[in-house]
Order: C-alpha cells, then structure tokens, then sequence
C-alpha cells in the first residue's frame, strides 16, 4: 500500500543550499521517499534543488507534487494507474 510522504527541502540544509552537497540532498529524499509512494516536495529551495530531486524520484516514486502556500499542490508526474 502506498502512503503520502512529504519531504520539506528546506530542512535539508541551513541558510543556503550548496550545489556540493547536492549528492547528500538526493540521498536524504531518496530514503524519505520510499518505494512507490505519492511524495510531495513542499519548502523553500532553490529550482535546482527541486529539479534534482524530481530526477532522482523519477521511477521511485509513484506519484510526485509540489506543494506550496500560492499554488497548492501540483503534478509533477503519476504514474499510478487508477
């Protein structure tokens, strides 16, 4: 059964995020992430960061969002069949 799992990219790093670290980023949302879940990607981050992470959750991930106060959620990609 797949569960919803949000993954706040602002608590990965302080202050600014590094370009460096971008490899510690993608490590943290993959094991936040799972297998197969609907993943929402919610907080401030800079576009890379939430481009990085959208290619890596890209066949993990059954369903991805983005969430934010403005836009509310919107499809990233799903993959679900129903």
């Amino acid at each position: 059964m797949n569960r919803q799992v949000i993954i706040n990219v602002e608590e990965f790093y302080q202050g600014t995020a590094k370009l460096s670290e971008i490899d510690e980023y993608v490590k943290k949302a993959s094991l936040l992430a799972g297998e197969g879940n609907e993943v929402v990607l919610t907080g401030q981050g800079p576009i890379w960061l939430y481009l990085k992470l959208a290619h890596a959750l890209h066949g993990k991930a059954l369903r991805l969002k983005y969430r934010s106060p403005v836009t509310g959620d919107i499809t990233i990609f799903d993959h679900s069949p129903y």
